[in-house]
C-alpha cells in the first residue's frame, strides 16, 4: 500500500520498487474523490498525470537519470498558469480561460519531473483570508469541517493537510500562505520578494505578491524552494541572487543565537491567550537552551495594516482593470449602449462582492483627491517598515511572530466583518511590506483541538538559513496533535 512521509523516503521506495509514480498518482485520486466534500480542488488532471507517471516509471526502470522531483505529486493554486489548463483565479470573471504558456515555476517543476495533479481553491483572485470567497464555494478545514482553512490559499492547504497531494504551491501577499498554513498544521513559506518568479502568476498586487510553499515538513519545502528558485528573463522583479542548495539542510553550528520578537504583538488584545502563552513558553525554552531572547519596541504595529490594504488594493485597481471581457473571460452579451455600459455589465456579473470592494477602496485611494493622503502616506509607512526591518536584522538573527491571532474560526464568523477580517492580517502583512522570507511551522495544539504555531523571519535572501532553523524547531519542540 502506498505510504507518504516524505519526498526522500518517496524517492527511496520508488528506487527499491516498493511503490511506483502510477501507484502514487492512483492513491492521490482516489483520496481526492473521497474527500471532494472538502472542495479544494477546482480541476484535476487525473488521465495526464498517470500518463506521465507511467512515463516516468517507463524511465526510472530504463535506467536514465531521476529529476530532483522525479514522480513528486503537486498541486498549484487556481492562480498560477499551467499550458491548456483552466485558470480562472476562482472567478466568473476568467470563466473559460485556457493559459497559452505555463508559469516559470511550474516549467521549473516539470523539468525535474514532477507530476501536476490539478488545481485548488483559493479566494477569488488571492482577496480573502477565509477561502470562502470563491466562486466555486468554500473550501473545508480537513481537521474540524464547521472551520475555514484559511486563505487565499485554502484549497492549496488542505490538499496537503488532507493528504490530496505531496507538496502545494500557493500564493502569498498579505499572508496567503502562512495563515492558512498555520490553520491547517501544515508547513508554508513565503520567500524573499523576487526568489521566484511572478512570471505566469496571476497578479493581485505586483510589489507583494509572491508564490509559496506548502508541505507536511522543512525537507519537502526546501527541495521545491531549491528546483523553482531563481533569476527569469520574463520577470524584471526577479531576484538576480544566485540560488542556495536549499535542500542540503545540515544542522546549524552550535552557538547562541539572537532572537527578538515584537513586545507589542505579544501584548496585542486580539491575540489568543493560549497562543500567546505558548509563544512565551517557546521564547523561554530557546532562553533556557543558552540563546538570546528578547523583545523589540515595535511602535508602528498599528500602522501596518492600513498601509498594506491601502497599497495592496491601490496596485489591484490597477491590475485588475484588464478583465474587461473583451480579450477572454466571461462577458456579458445583452445590448449594451456603451462600451463603457459592456464594461460595467461584465466586470459587475464576473467580480465577486470582496473584489468589487477591494477595486473601489484602490480606485478611491488613487483618486487625485487622496492619492496623496492615503498613497503616499502608505508608501512613506512601507519605506518605515524597512528602515526598521534592517535596524532590527543588525542586531538579531531572526524574528518570532504569532502566525495568526486566533486558530481556524468557523465557518461564516467573520464574513459581516470585513474590518475584523483585514485585522486578523495583523501579523503576517508585515513580511510582505519589506520583502523578507518567512515561515510558518506547525507546533503547538490548541485546547479547542486546532493546531497553531508561529512565524520565523529572517534578513532577505537568508532562506537556508531560515530553513535549518525550521527544521531545527520543528524537530526539537513540535507537540504531536
Amino acid at each position: 500500500m502506498f505510504k507518504y512521509h516524505s519526498i526522500a523516503q518517496y524517492h527511496q521506495d520508488l528506487l527499491t520498487g516498493t511503490t511506483s509514480c502510477v501507484e502514487a498518482v492512483q492513491h492521490y485520486l482516489q483520496q481526492i474523490d473521497a474527500r471532494r466534500h472538502l472542495n479544494a480542488y477546482v480541476n484535476t488532471y487525473g488521465g495526464e498525470a498517470l500518463k506521465r507517471a507511467a512515463e516516468l516509471d517507463a524511465s526510472r526502470k530504463a535506467g536514465k537519470p531521476t529529476g530532483k522531483l522525479h514522480g513528486v505529486v503537486i498541486a498549484l493554486k487556481d492562480v498560477i498558469a499551467y499550458k491548456d489548463h483552466p485558470l480562472t483565479a476562482a472567478s466568473k470573471i476568467l470563466e473559460g480561460f485556457n493559459p497559452v504558456f505555463n508559469a516559470t515555476a511550474v516549467d521549473r517543476l516539470l523539468a525535474e519531473e514532477a507530476i501536476i495533479i490539478g488545481h485548488t481553491n483559493c479566494d477569488e483572485f488571492a482577496m480573502g483570508s477565509t477561502n470562502e470567497n470563491s466562486s466555486y464555494g468554500k473550501v473545508l478545514n480537513a481537521l474540524d469541517e464547521t472551520r475555514v482553512p484559511g486563505g487565499s490559499s485554502g484549497g492549496s492547504a488542505v490538499a496537503v493537510q488532507a493528504g490530496l497531494c505531496m507538496v502545494s504551491l500557493g500564493s502569498d501577499t498579505g499572508g496567503s500562505v502562512r495563515q492558512p498554513a498555520d490553520f491547517c498544521g501544515v508547513v508554508g513559506l513565503k520567500p524573499t520578494y523576487g526568489r521566484i518568479s511572478r512570471h505566469g502568476l496571476i497578479a493581485y498586487a505586483s510589489s507583494f505578491d509572491q508564490i509559496g510553499i506548502f508541505a507536511a515538513n522543512v525537507p519537502d519545502v526546501a527541495l521545491v524552494l531549491e528546483v523553482i528558485a531563481g533569476p527569469d528573463d520574463f520577470d524584471s522583479t526577479g531576484a538576480l541572487q544566485p540560488v542556495d542548495a536549499y535542500s542540503n539542510l545540515t544542522p546549524l553550528p552550535a552557538k547562541p543565537l539572537r532572537i527578538a520578537y515584537f513586545k507589542e504583538a505579544l501584548e496585542s488584545p486580539a491575540l489568543d491567550n493560549e497562543i500567546r502563552q505558548s509563544i512565551l513558553e517557546f521564547a523561554a525554552k530557546l532562553q533556557a537552551d543558552g540563546h538570546t531572547v528578547a523583545p523589540v519596541e515595535f511602535e508602528y504595529l498599528d500602522f501596518i495594516v492600513p498601509a498594506y490594504y491601502i497599497l495592496t488594493t491601490a496596485e489591484a485597481s490597477s491590475n485588475l482593470s484588464r478583465y474587461d471581457g473583451v480579450k477572454y473571460g466571461h462577458r456579458n452579451l445583452a445590448k449594451n449602449n456603451s462600451l463603457t455600459d459592456f464594461y460595467c455589465a461584465t466586470r459587475s456579473e464576473g467580480f465577486g462582492w470582496e473584489v468589487k470592494r477591494r477595486i473601489m477602496l484602490g480606485t478611491f485611494v488613487l483618486s487625485a483627491g487622496y492619492y496623496d493622503a492615503y498613497f503616499t502616506k502608505a508608501q512613506q509607512v512601507r519605506k518605515l517598515l524597512v528602515d526598521k526591518i534592517n535596524l532590527i536584522f543588525s542586531q538579531f538573527d531572526t524574528i518570532l511572530l504569532p502566525t495568526a491571532p486566533s486558530t481556524a474560526f468557523r465557518i461564516g464568523e467573520k464574513t459581516e466583518d470585513p474590518i475584523s477580517m483585514y485585522l486578523a492580517d495583523i501579523f503576517t502583512v508585515f513580511s510582505n511590506l519589506t520583502g523578507i522570507p518567512t515561515i510558518s511551522i506547525p507546533l503547538f495544539w490548541h485546547s479547542n483541538g486546532m493546531p497553531y504555531g508561529v512565524q520565523i523571519m529572517t534578513n532577505q535572501f537568508s532562506e537556508l538559513y531560515l530553513l535549518q532553523l525550521s527544521q531545527l524547531w520543528m524537530q526539537q519542540f513540535r507537540h504531536a496533535g
